[in-house]
């Protein structure tokens, strides 16, 4: 064989050799050589529906009396003379009109109720009521401190009547409590049998001598 042939040879033989080299990696995919991963699947969640959120509760309205107030007036109780301290001042001579004042001694809210329960020395009777109160729910409240004052008036000098140096007072307290009745020094007031009378308790000075 000459030396031609055999070079042809050789380079035919290295040329194949080459050629199996390049498939190989194409073949051992194709034979499933080389795994791709294959990525994991999330878990479904379960089957049952998510429960609804609860609907928050509406906050309740605040409760009033039915006199426009609050609950907590109910608890506030009539005004005695054991609650309260009690003077009489002289406001207008001719008609002996005197201001009549209260005020809460005590530690708790009362109320005073009505008109006042005022009798004159040692006559008998009590003044005559003169003008409308409020009903008890809407009575006068007194905090601690607190003043309510009323106007009594004895009349003017008729000839009919007499005079007294002292008055006493009760509360109304709506009830049979029996109270101690306060009282209080007035130097020459004068009643009149017809013409004497006294207002429901107020909460100022103004409106307690023009009722």
């Amino acid at each position: 064989m000459s030396t031609v042939r055999r070079a042809a040879l050789v380079l035919t033989t290295l040329s194949a050799a080459l050629a199996l080299t390049a498939c190989g990696p194409a073949e051992d995919d194709a034979a499933g050589g080389t795994v791709t991963a294959t990525p994991a699947v999330p878990s479904t969640a379960s089957s049952e529906p998510p429960s609804k959120p609860s609907k928050p509760s509406k906050p309740s309205a605040p409760s009033t009396s039915s006199g426009g107030g609050s609950s907590a007036d109910h608890d506030v109780f009539p005004c005695s003379t054991f609650d309260v301290t009690f003077t009489a001042s002289l406001a207008e001579p001719t008609t002996s009109s005197y201001l009549l004042k209260v005020t809460n001694k005590g530690t708790k809210a009362c109320r005073a109720l009505g008109h006042p329960v005022v009798t004159f020395g040692d006559l008998d009777g009590a003044a005559t009521e003169r003008g409308t109160a409020p009903g008890i729910e809407d009575a006068l409240r007194l905090e601690p401190g607190e003043s309510a004052y009323a106007g009594l008036m004895g009349g003017a000098d008729d000839g009919r009547g007499r005079t007294v140096g002292s008055i006493a007072m009760t509360m109304n307290t709506e009830s049979d409590l029996e109270q101690t009745p306060l009282t209080a020094s007035t130097p020459d007031l004068y009643v009149s049998p017809d013409i004497n009378s006294v207002t429901p308790w107020v909460n100022n000075v103004e409106d307690a001598l023009s009722l």
